[in-house]
């Protein structure tokens, strides 16, 4: 019989597959007796690229969600209580484990998907991804308390300007070189970072893809496909509070896992919300109802060659649990 500290250990092994910026893996567990709490970790923070903490608080809530669907398709059932303690803003997310119920099989395929699931920076080939796999993305991100927006083909030049204005003012930035080249030169105990042999070579691209190592040598071409077939979405909700942020990761989570269950390969491309004027441009493909958080590239590659994993950090660097 499994403990409820077991199984929620178990979730937390199963966020550590989680996305994150720069795969900075912001976040920590802590598991008492019946009870798992989710704090921030502040001392990933990124100070050049994110100074707000929005792509901390997406990374984290995209944890949450990991280890939300692992209860659910191990047949746990659970209360989650976000931004518990008013008082306490790094306290994102308490987890009290409530007893069993059936296994949810639609959840047992997105824990499937997060053990393959890579970002996928190579170019994807001709392939459309179709209106019905995007209705379906929509609806689980709707699910997770945020919107999707697939961007029109008339609106693809003001992304991709979005996303090269930002670019542009990055690389021209050097705290910014300086956080990029520490999240890029990791040691490999560290179980984080960006590794070059992860990242893909520049190439023209209908949206400016992040050179990762630009003094560097990138593991991987980008091949010889354009992007042609896919599709770029937009996550976005209401405000930037951090109650909206967090759901916005749990809806990212969502969205990156039904899409590599349903065979896409995927991209999030933060870019062009990093920096306030091409952030604003985002604010403009949305008509200015919603404050876009992170864009998404969404396809299938012109190769079925493999990419290499990311690292990941060791569970008892993240998880912290304590007797009762």
């Amino acid at each position: 019989m499994t403990t409820p500290a077991e199984a929620l250990a178990a979730a937390a092994r199963t966020s550590l597959h989680a996305p994150s910026v720069f795969n900075t893996q912001p976040w920590r567990w802590r598991i008492a007796g019946d009870t798992m709490t989710l704090r921030a970790d502040r001392s990933r923070a990124l100070a050049a690229t994110d100074p707000d903490g929005r792509l901390l608080l997406l990374s984290c809530g995209a944890a949450l969600h990991h280890a939300r669907v692992a209860l659910a398709a191990a047949g746990h059932q659970a209360a989650v209580e976000r931004l518990p303690e008013p008082g306490d803003p790094d306290l994102l997310a308490r987890i009290t484990f409530t007893g069993e119920k059936p296994a949810d099989a639609r959840a047992a395929g997105l824990v499937a998907a997060a053990a393959v699931r890579r970002t996928d920076r190579r170019a994807y080939g001709d392939r459309p991804v179709t209106e019905e796999q995007l209705t379906g993305l929509r609806r689980v991100v709707e699910a997770e308390g945020a919107y999707l927006h697939t961007v029109r083909p008339d609106q693809m030049p003001m992304l991709g300007i979005s996303a090269e204005l930002a670019g542009e003012a990055e690389r021209l930035d050097p705290a910014y070189r300086e956080e990029l080249e520490r999240w890029t030169a990791r040691p490999a105990h560290t179980g984080d970072g960006v590794p070059p042999s992860t990242a893909v070579r520049p190439a023209l691209r209908r949206v400016p893809v992040r050179d990762f190592v630009p003094d560097g040598q990138a593991g991987l071409d980008a091949g010889d496909g354009y992007d042609a077939g896919a599709a770029y979405v937009i996550v976005f909700g209401l405000s930037d509070r951090p109650a909206d942020l967090l759901r916005a990761g749990e809806a990212l989570s969502a969205l990156l896992l039904t899409a590599t269950a349903d065979g896409l390969a995927t991209a999030p491309l933060s870019d062009a919300v990093e920096v306030e004027w091409p952030r604003q441009l985002l604010r403009g493909l949305l008509a200015g109802i919603g404050e876009p958080y992170v864009a998404v590239r969404l396809g299938y590659p012109e190769t079925a060659a493999p990419l290499p994993a990311a690292p990941r950090r060791e569970p008892a660097d993240v998880i912290e649990i304590v007797a009762r």
